[in-house]
Formats: structure tokens, sequence, C-alpha cells
């Protein structure tokens, strides 16, 4: 008669041959938990799990194919785009690589992957040449890419591709403008056409370089007709921080020309 403590050993031992018959049987949970094998041309990645192609390789339908790189060009790796570059001096024309032609006096640059071209300094550029800028006499060259390539010396301004003499009138001064007439009155003075007259300025009042007349009233005056009149101050006020008015002293409040509490 089989007693229980024969049966628990069978169960059990039937158990162990079921675990390591999974441990060694294709198709199992445990088999497919192994990573994929990694394709010709390809390398495992330092991070995560599975793959990338190889520089000059990319992924189609999970192996990698070879780029195809036009002659004057390099791989570039990259997941995005054609995957390759012109190489330096050239630029891509159909899917090729040409030279990039120069003109004289001028030079290759970095620009769209050195596939463009500027002209040396003293040279414009115009269609597909470089010619040379015209330095009027009074001129110098300046190094902007655009306008007319030149400016002015102090004291002169362009006009008709030369540069003409600023005539600055009697007390003025050279200007470093651009535009305007390229000079300025002096301190008391104020453009009158093409002259710099006096500023005629009022008793009780001085010369201002705010917007307007050229000068304000002094301190405890307003202007009234062009004229400085003193300030008739009630009792009980002051005047004001700009100087041209009064304000009530507190608690007072303004009332008509008197200060009174509301």
């Amino acid at each position: 008669m089989i007693s229980f403590r024969d049966t628990t050993l069978r169960i059990l031992l039937r158990a162990v041959i079921v675990l390591g018959l999974c441990a060694v049987m294709p198709g199992t949970a445990l088999a497919q938990s192994e990573p994929s094998a990694v394709p010709s041309n390809a390398h495992a990645i330092n991070y995560g799990k599975g793959w990338e192609c190889d520089q000059g390789y990319r992924d189609d339908a999970g192996a990698c194919a070879a780029i195809v790189v036009p002659r004057d060009a390099y791989a570039t790796n990259e997941t995005y785009g054609r995957g390759w570059e012109c190489n330096f001096g050239r630029r891509m024309v159909d899917e090729t690589c040409v030279l990039v032609k120069v003109p004289a006096n001028g030079y290759l640059t970095d620009a769209n992957y050195g596939s463009g071209w500027t002209c040396e300094r003293g040279y414009r550029e115009t269609e597909a040449e470089c010619i040379a800028i015209d330095v009027p006499e009074n001129g110098y060259l300046t190094d902007t890419a655009y306008a007319l390539g030149w400016a002015c010396d102090r004291g002169f301004r362009a006009k008709d591709n030369r540069c003409e003499a600023i005539k600055v009138p009697a007390n003025a001064y050279l200007t470093n403008l651009g535009y305007d007439e390229g000079w300025a009155c002096e301190r008391g003075y104020q453009v009158a056409g093409e002259a710099c007259v006096a500023i005629a300025m009022p008793t009780n009042s001085h010369l201002s370089d705010m917007p307007g007349p050229g000068w304000e009233c002094d301190r405890g005056y307003r202007v009234s007709e062009g004229a400085c009149r003193k300030l008739l101050v009630p009792d009980n006020a002051h005047v004001d921080f700009g100087g041209n008015d009064w304000v009530c002293n507190r608690p007072l409040r303004k009332v008509g020309n008197a200060c009174a509490r509301e």
C-alpha cells in the first residue's frame, strides 16, 4: 500500500523534471527572453537593449543596408536626410557632388556645408562675379556686405557716388550721424535754415536741452506769452518739485487759487 509520504515524493520529482525540461527546450518563455542577434554591419548599443547600424549603413527592415555615398562626399551616420554630405568645396546637384566655382577675388566659406563663397574685402558680389568696389575720394572701405561697401570720412557725406564736404555754419559742429545735415548747433544756438542763430532767452530763464524753444523758466517762474512770470504762491503752499507750479502743504488741498481743508 502506497503511503502519503511516497505520493508527496513522486509529485515533487515530477515538478523537478518539468522545470528542467523548460530550461533546455526551445520555444519556452525563458529562451524567448534572450536578446535577438545583431545583424551584419551593426553593433549593440551601450544603453538599453538593441542595436544600431554602423556608420555608412541604414536600417532596412531589420537589416543594415549600405548607404550609397557619391564621389566627393562622406557618410554622416544620421537617421534622417540622405545620410551623406558633400565634401568642403563641393555642392549637391542631382544627388551628386560638383565642384563649387569660385570667381576671381573670391574664396570658399563654410556656409551651407562649404558649398558657398564670398568676395574678398574690397570686392562686391554681383551674380557670379566679384567686382572691385570703387571708393571715391575722401571715402574708405567698410566691412559690410550690403549697401555701397564704402563710407565717407568724417566731414563728408555720400552724394551721387562721391563724398561731398559738409558745410558747417558758424556756431555749429560736425556730428557722427549718417543722416540729417551732418552738423548741429552749439549750445545756446538753434537751427534757422542753414545757419545757427542765438537763442533769444527771456528774463528769469536758463538754457535747456529739452525739446522746445531751447530755454525754460527758472524755479519759481512760469511761462506766459513767451516770458517768465513769477509764480503767485498762496498761503500754506510751496513751489512744486518741477519748480514751475505750486502745491498745497499737507493736509490742505487746492481749491481754486487757494489752499483749504476739504
